[in-house]
C-alpha cells in the first residue's frame, strides 16, 4: 500500500499508487525512489504520469485540468500541408526510439533549466518500446534525424509525451504521420498533460480529470488486461495522411 509522505504526495512503493482525484490540482500525487517500466504503465492506467525528478526520486503527476487533444480537432496549418505534399521529410516508425528521446532530452526549453528525461527515464520507456507499448515517430531529412515524437499506447488512448524538431514542421509532420495512424484505428483522444498556448493553437483543450479519468475507461485504459502492447505504427503507407498530437512544448 501507498506510505503518506507528510500532508501531500504519497510515497509509493512497487505499482500501487493512490487514486488519481487525491491529487491536488497542481501538486504531484506521488513520489517514489526511481521508476520502473511497471510503474510507469500502472500509473498511466490510473492517469497518473511521471515528470520532475530530484536526487532519485520521481514525482507522479495527475493536473487537473488535464490537456486533451481529440483527434478529430487537430489544426494542420496551410505551411504544414504544404510541407507534407511535398515529401520534405521522411517519415519512419520506430527506427529510433532512444534517439528521439535523447533528442528531447537535449534540445533547450524556454523557460527550463534541465530536463525531465534522465537516463532512468529512457531505461524504464526504452523496456516499453521493446514491448511494443512505447512508440516513436521520426522525421528524417537527407539521411539525418531532424525531428520526432514518443508516446505510450494502452488501449485506445495514446498519451503523448514529448517531441523536438530541429527544422521547422518536422515534429508537425511526424505528429500528422502519427494522428492519420490513430485515427484509422478508433483511436479518438491524445493525452497532451498540460495546457500551453502551443497546443491549445493545435486544437487540444483542457479537460477536468474527472472527464479525463472518464475517457480513459471508455478506452479500455484502466482496464487491466488491456492490449496494451499493440503497436501504434504498423500501418505503413496508409499512416502517412496529414494530422497531429501532443508537443515537447507541454512540459516546457
Amino acid at each position: 500500500m501507498p506510505v503518506q509522505l507528510f500532508q501531500n504526495p504519497w510515497f509509493v512503493e512497487g505499482n500501487d499508487f493512490p487514486p488519481a482525484d487525491l491529487a491536488d490540482a497542481d501538486e504531484p500525487v506521488a513520489v517514489s525512489y526511481g521508476l520502473t517500466p511497471e510503474q510507469v504503465l500502472a500509473a498511466y492506467r490510473g492517469g497518473i504520469f511521471p515528470w520532475s525528478s530530484s536526487r532519485g526520486m520521481v514525482f507522479w503527476w495527475s493536473p487537473d485540468p488535464r490537456m486533451v487533444l481529440a483527434v478529430d480537432d487537430f489544426r494542420c496549418s496551410r505551411s504544414l500541408r504544404k510541407t507534407l505534399r511535398r515529401g520534405v521529410f521522411e517519415i519512419r516508425e520506430d527506427s529510433a526510439f532512444i534517439e528521439v528521446m535523447r533528442a528531447c532530452a537535449s534540445v533547450p526549453r524556454s523557460g527550463q533549466n534541465g530536463t525531465w528525461i534522465t537516463p532512468e527515464f529512457i531505461a524504464a520507456y526504452s523496456v516499453l518500446h521493446d514491448r511494443g507499448i512505447a512508440h516513436s515517430v521520426e522525421a528524417w531529412q537527407d539521411g539525418h534525424l531532424v525531428g520526432g515524437l514518443y508516446g505510450l499506447q494502452i488501449g485506445r488512448f495514446f498519451f503523448g509525451e514529448s517531441m523536438f524538431a530541429l527544422r521547422r514542421d518536422a515534429s508537425k509532420a511526424a505528429l500528422a504521420h502519427l494522428v492519420a495512424w490513430l485515427k484509422a484505428q478508433g483511436v479518438t483522444h491524445i493525452d497532451c498533460q498540460q495546457e500551453t498556448a502551443h497546443l491549445t493553437s493545435l486544437g487540444a483543450r483542457p479537460i477536468s480529470r474527472a472527464a479525463f479519468l472518464a475517457l480513459l475507461q471508455a478506452a479500455g485504459v484502466t482496464n487491466q488486461e488491456s492490449k496494451a502492447d499493440v503497436s501504434c505504427c504498423s500501418g505503413g503507407e496508409e499512416a502517412a495522411a496529414p494530422v497531429r498530437m501532443a508537443s515537447n512544448a507541454h512540459k516546457q
